[in-house]
């Protein structure tokens, strides 16, 4: 049977299967990747994968090295308000 050719199924024609992917199961399927969802003022700071893995890694090597990474007397560069869309320099 051909790809073109009508198939004589159940489904109605109104299904548009043409966008249809199948989920990767087996050895090929990652399975090292965790989904992590972030509050929307963090992610403005971090608006991707990297950005956030960047992060995480720097405070992983400071934390590994034994180095205060927050201290009260550092300013950081921006704040963020709650009420705000925005973070404010």
């Amino acid at each position: 049977m051909s790809p073109t050719e009508d198939l004589n199924d159940d489904l109605r024609p109104e299904y548009d299967l043409a966008k249809l992917r199948v989920k990767a199961v087996g050895p090929g399927r990652q399975t090292d990747k965790s989904l992590v969802r972030l509050d929307a003022d963090v992610a403005r700071f971090f608006p991707t994968a990297e950005a956030v893995n960047e992060a995480l890694r720097f405070l992983i090597r400071a934390a590994q090295q034994g180095n205060p990474v927050l201290r009260e007397d550092v300013e950081t560069p921006y704040t963020t308000d709650p009420e705000d869309d925005e973070p404010s320099p």
